[in-house]
């Protein structure tokens, strides 16, 4: 094995094994009987949304609370807490309002 060879094994071994396992996961229920499944990483989100919809974002920056969006913001998902909802579109429509986890 060649040393450049060698120096990628170790790269690749010493990769925490943990960086993809989830640190949370919440339900939450919205307005209008939608919902949002989120199971949260350290850098992103995978939402499963009840229109069927499976999406996973990467955290971006956020005034407050936890921001995730799509590559050119056309969807949003914001999280502080124990409420949610959900931006799509130019217009940022809230399709997912109201949204909340059971205390």
């Amino acid at each position: 094995m060649s040393r450049l060879g060698f120096l990628a094994v170790i790269a690749l071994s010493a990769t925490p094994a943990f960086a993809a396992d989830p640190i949370a996961t919440a339900t939450f229920k919205c307005a209008d009987d939608k919902s949002i499944e989120a199971t949260f990483y350290a850098d992103s989100v995978a939402l499963k949304l009840s229109d069927g919809r499976s999406l996973k974002l990467p955290q971006v920056i956020s005034g407050s609370g936890a921001r995730y969006a799509n590559a050119d913001e056309s969807f949003v998902f914001w999280n502080k807490g124990n409420t949610a909802f959900v931006t799509e579109g130019a217009v940022e429509a809230m399709t997912y309002a109201d949204c909340a986890t059971k205390s």
